[in-house]
């Protein structure tokens, strides 16, 4: 590639990033998110910090939304500083998580990845981590170390059965 065409691109993503516009190229220090409707793989996990994960909640349930009205819900349960929150979310965007949209003076922050994705890349996260990826040492471990009510064990049981129907009439 031109070194033209390579500053050009480097220029682009720069200012895509002010804007608080995601670069399918870029993600920052993060995997990338899944793509919409696909199943996230190994290569677009999407890992959340635990403040990052507070911070999502809230523009889930509210977006779009200002980092103030973030700033007042998250200091109902933990007191933090809207300098803090303002900060935290201006990473999220430079690593894909939250978009920015611009009102006159005001910025609305909206949500990049879904509340699904988020959950499967923590899920595997820990899954890796303990179980080696394994799901069925962790069923196992769920059942024999955490236990499961009767109601549980049975809603359990009628899943799997509905799961392998599933997979049969696929087959």
């Amino acid at each position: 590639m031109a070194k033209s065409q390579e500053e050009k691109q480097s220029r682009d993503r720069k200012g895509a990033v002010k804007r608080g516009m995601r670069d399918p190229r870029f993600r920052g220090d993060r995997l990338a998110p899944a793509q919409a409707g696909g199943q996230g793989t190994e290569e677009n996990r999407v890992e959340l910090t635990e403040a990052e994960w507070e911070i999502m909640k809230v523009v889930w349930d509210k977006q779009p939304c200002a980092a103030g009205t973030v700033q007042e819900t998250l200091a109902k349960s933990r007191d933090r500083a809207y300098s803090t929150v303002k900060t935290t979310m201006d990473r999220m965007v430079e690593k894909g998580f939250l978009q920015i949209e611009k009102i006159r003076n005001l910025q609305l922050f909206r949500s990049c990845i879904s509340e699904i994705d988020a959950k499967r890349g923590e899920f595997r996260k820990m899954l890796k981590r303990a179980f080696n990826g394994a799901l069925t040492p962790m069923m196992q471990f769920l059942i024999e170390h955490e236990g499961l009510s009767k109601s549980e064990a049975a809603q359990l049981r009628q899943f799997v059965s509905r799961t392998g129907k599933k997979s049969e009439v696929k087959k």
